[in-house]
Formats: C-alpha cells, structure tokens, sequence
C-alpha cells in the first residue's frame, strides 16, 4: 500500500499518548487478528499486510475499501425487518469490526441515531437476556463485593481507561427497573461518546452494578441472567457504590466517570457525594440540564433578555426537572456574580401536589428543597395547578419535564404568551406520546411568537405560511464534549463553571442565533464539531480554574483546536505495522477495550 500523508504521524501532536495519525502496532496475526474488533478491516486489509500478518487463505481474494464496506453493510442493515433486528445486527457488527461500525452510523447518523440508542436500545435492554450471545462489559454483583477490585482490574494499566460509564439498572430510560440488562446504557452511552465526540472505544469501560432487581417480569423469568433478589438499597448498596468507586479510582486514577440511570433516590446523592473527589457527571441530572440551559441561552438571545432577569417555571420536579433548574441557578449565579440561593428565586418548581413549598417538609426531596417557596408569598394564592403558577409567575421561559401528556394546555400557553412577547416553551417529557404539549399546537396558540425545544425530533411547524424550525434538546450534543474536555484535561474536578462554559459553547453554535426562525440548537449531525467547541471550552475553564493535570496544553486558540484533534479516535482503518508480542502494548495485543478477545487477568 502507498504511503499517503493521512498515513503519516502528525508533526506537531503525533507523539501524544492518544495521537490519532500514522501507523498503529499490532502483536496480533492470522485468524486472532480478525477476531479483534479494534484491529480487524475484513475484506480492506490491503496486500502488504495480508503477508505481514498472515492473513492469505483466510480473507476472499478482492481487497475492497471501507466505503465499499459501508455500502455492503448498509444493504445488509436495510435488509432487517424492525428495530429491534437492526439494533441486534449493529451489536454484532460492532463486535467484528469497530471501525465500520462507526463509520456506517456516521454515513448514515439520522437514520440509525433512534437503532443504537433511545427508542430502540430501550427494547434491547428489556430483551437483554434473551437476546443475550456475547457478554460486553464489566458486571459487578452485590453478593460479590470482595472481587469488585480485582474484576475491574482486568481491564488494564492505570493509564488505559480514559471513560468510565456505571449504572445500577434502576431507572433505566424511562423503563424503569430493567437490573442486569442496564448494562447495555452504559454500553449505548459510551457508543456515543465515541460517535459524538472521538473518545478512543478501547479506552472505555462499561460497567453494571447488579443490585437485584425489583422488577417482577424479571425475577420470574427463566432466562434473566441478573441477580434474582429484590433491589438492595440502604447501607449495603452505599457500601457497594462506594467500593466500586474506590476501586476504579486507585486502579484508573485519570478515568473520568459518568453515573448514568441511576434511581431517584440515588442519582443526585451520589453526584453530590462523589463530585468534590474527582470529575464524575451525571447525564439524567447535569447532562439534561447542559444542553436545556444552551436552549435557554439561545432563546434568551433572541428575546433580547439576560440570564439574571428570566422567571423560569418548571413543570415535573424530579430528577431531569431539578438537574436543570440546577444548571440554570449554577449559571445565573456565575453570570450575574448572585448567590445560588438568590438565583433560585428566579425558579419556580412545580410537581404533582402543586408548587414546591416548604410547608411540605419531608415531602420534598433533597433536590427539590432549594426551590421551595415561602408559604406567606403564596397566602391567599392558588398554587395547586399549573395555570394559576403561570399566571402569578409570569415566566419568561417553561420546562415540561413531567411525563404528564398534554400538561401545556392551549389555556396555560396562551396565559403564558400574554405576558412575554417571545415565550421559550419546551415540551420535554419522552417519548413523544408523552410530550406535555405538541410544538404545532405551542406555535399555533402563540401565533407564532414561540421558542420551541423538544425532547424527541420534530418536525418544522408552520404559522401563516411560515416556517419554524424545532430544536430537539439531544443531550448527545453535548456530554461527549464535556467528557472529551474533561479527558483530554486530566480534569482533577468537573466544576460548575466548566459546565456554564460548555453551555455557552453550545449555545454560541446555535443556528438561531442567525436567524430567529431556526432551531435553538445544532443538529446533531454536527456533533463531532460541536464536540470539539465544548471540549474546548471546559479545558480553557479547567486550566482558568487549576483543575488541569495535563501541563502541555496550547494556549492559542486553533492550536488548541488541532491538539483536540489529533486525540479524537476517527472511524478509519489506520496503516498496522507487525510487532512482537513481548514488545507490544496491551491494545497492541488485543487485551483492551470492550470487544478484546484476549484479555487476560491479572493474578
């Protein structure tokens, strides 16, 4: 094969320990070689190293290149009969060949976005021990909780894991209690760290803390390959989250690690426990809350309003609900230099018994208790349903994060439209059958004067022959970023203000902010771009902060942006180059990564 310059390290940023460019080592030859996902090319194994590593007799004679791939695998894709048949195809191919995985999703990202992750996934979690045929990823049981470290210790050096993803099952994409299976959204959510963002997939760790399961479906059927006991909560679970914690630490001190899925009672406890030890994020809590506070920010752009002036109602005050008043309190409080407690009173949070007060004690939850109102501003007040909340509050801007269908009433939205000439009003509860209010209708009742964002895609709306754009609030447009900035950064810590700056980054690409009528955020078919923004911003915000343990970061603005780069894994086949075994790294020989054939443990 040719040498090309794509071929040839990059001059300035090729040394780095997770440079991208040049030629790759492999100790692998023969039939290991092409049960190794990360460095199998099938068919596009060129003809100097199908004699370098023995390869002839076991490949068809024709060599074809990765877009002739992509177009067979295509084919073979469209050729499944449902959802569910694709998702179980993709699994399989992302086992043989991690490259071409990624690369078909990337040609065809819009299509196959809703097959590798939410609605489908979602099927394929609940299918999880019956579609089971190959085990992906650490699982980590309660009952066996003195083998925590050394289970986790097979997954490499302490310099091999970059991004961890854990979930306990509990609440897994609006399903619920789905145990075992859970640990496919660790696996989806990295999936799309790698997809999004270029994080390296032989540098991650998916892993599922098995807790039992409160899910009668599950404990009664034959096949569940989880625990088979109730769900384990109170001290024994905290002592099994923490050792799991623990571990991953002392064994991947630079692994940044996301809480995904976890219960209600759980998720924003552990956030707050764990955050002022290391850089750890929870998608439910700050990634809804990043990308909905971008939303905002473009939507208070156009409106020709700032941060600290906004009245900000939240209709559904529980995990995603109080994760998003957090962000957009923490980014009030930044901008506005007030104290979080005085940016809270621009928040009114409202649940099923009506408006948050703090008459309603232990009711409320932990996350719930900085937005309860004073029982006195209320006195003589309805305060039990949304209309009369919208009516006092005159909000500028309306959350639905309820899952109650149809909640934004044509009466609440036009109330709400009498008093603010550019109502941003978003719908946010999945799936779509579960949208507090369809943007058609939103659009129709403001005659047009709506900011809409969604939780699911929709289309554009129209009003007198006019057409709107609607943005859908995609929290994959912006954790990867976050992660890929806090990654590359060596982030000791992910602080409020390197969030409100990867907010911002996001909100500056923002389409409306061109043209009112556009969307509020990008698409996500520019995702790898707007990755490389964000990222960008939470490094510039780490160093600003001391929070950076990687000291040789550019300073200048498009070196920086080449320097990120050059760490993002690219879904292309890279020359290899043959070298023993006993010289060889652990990727070299196939003992990384999810999809290793190889992996030995350690002793």
């Amino acid at each position: 094969m040719s040498s090309s310059s794509k071929d040839e390290k990059h001059p300035k940023y090729g040394h780095l320990p997770l440079s991208t460019s040049g030629p790759e080592g492999c100790a692998l030859a023969g039939s290991a070689i092409l049960r190794s996902p990360y460095h199998n090319k099938g068919s596009a194994f060129p003809s100097n190293e199908r004699k370098e590593f023995q390869l002839y007799g076991l490949l068809p004679p024709h060599i074809q290149n990765l877009d002739e791939q992509v177009r067979r695998a295509y084919q073979q894709y469209s050729s499944r009969s449902d959802p569910l048949a694709k998702n179980t195809f993709m699994t399989s191919m992302k086992e043989q060949n991690e490259v071409l995985y990624y690369k078909l999703i990337q040609e065809h990202l819009k299509e196959m976005f809703g097959i590798i992750y939410t609605p489908t996934e979602g099927d394929a979690i609940q299918n999880y021990s019956r579609l089971f045929r190959k085990p992906e990823g650490c699982f980590l049981n309660i009952l066996d909780q003195h083998r925590i470290y050394e289970n986790l210790a097979q997954w490499g050096e302490p310099d091999d894991v970059d991004y961890i993803v854990v979930t306990d099952g509990e609440e897994i994409l609006g399903i619920g209690d789905q145990g075992v299976g859970g640990i496919l959204i660790s696996v989806a959510k990295l999936v799309i760290t790698t997809l999004c963002a270029g994080i390296h997939p032989a540098r991650t760790l998916p892993v599922v803390l098995d807790c039992g399961t409160d899910n009668k479906e599950l404990l009664d059927d034959d096949l569940y390959l989880g625990l088979r006991r109730p769900r384990v909560q109170g001290e024994e679970y905290d002592r099994f989250v923490d050792s799991f914690v623990q571990s991953a630490r002392e064994l991947y001190p630079k692994a940044y690690i996301h809480f995904e899925d976890f219960g209600l009672r759980n998720a924003r406890r552990l956030l707050d426990k764990y955050r002022p030890d290391f850089a750890c994020f929870n998608d439910d809590i700050q990634g809804t809350g990043c990308v909905t506070l971008a939303a905002v920010m473009a939507g208070l752009h156009v409106s020709k309003l700032k941060l600290e002036d906004m009245r900000l109602v939240v209709f559904g005050s529980g995990t995603a609900g109080t994760g998003i008043a957090d962000q957009i309190r923490d980014a009030i409080a930044a901008e506005s230099m007030k104290s979080k407690e005085d940016a809270a009173k621009q928040i009114w949070c409202v649940d099923k018994p009506g408006l948050l007060l703090k008459s309603q004690g232990d009711d409320l939850m932990q996350a719930q208790i900085p937005y309860a109102r004073d029982d006195d501003q209320w006195k003589g007040k309805d305060h039990n349903d949304l209309y009369n909340v919208i009516r006092e509050v005159k909000p500028h801007v309306l959350i639905g994060t309820s899952t109650k269908p149809k909640a934004f009433t044509e009466q609440v939205v036009r109330e709400m439209a009498k008093h603010v000439e550019r109502p941003i009003i978003f719908p946010l509860s999945n799936p779509t059958r579960l949208h507090e209010a369809d943007p058609k209708d939103i659009n129709e009742w403001t005659e047009g004067r709506a900011l809409i964002a969604t939780g699911s895609p929709f289309p554009p709306v129209k009003y007198n022959g006019k057409e709107y754009e609607v943005a859908e609030c995609n929290n994959s447009t912006c954790f990867p970023g976050i992660g890929l900035g806090a990654v590359l950064s060596r982030a000791r810590l992910l602080s409020d203000k390197m969030l409100v700056s990867a907010c911002k980054a996001l909100a500056a690409q923002s389409p409306a902010l061109k043209n009112p009528d556009k969307g509020l955020l990008p698409d996500v078919v520019n995702v790898r771009e707007i990755s490389v923004q964000i990222a960008k911003a939470v490094i510039k915000q780490a160093i600003d902060e001391n929070l950076n343990q990687e000291k040789h970061i550019p300073k200048e603005e498009g070196e920086l942006e080449e320097w990120i780069r050059e760490q993002m894994w690219e879904a292309k086949y890279r020359p290899l180059v043959r070298v023993e075994k006993e010289d060889a790294s652990k990727f070299a020989r196939g003992e990384l990564g999810v999809g290793s054939s190889n992996r030995q443990s350690k002793s």
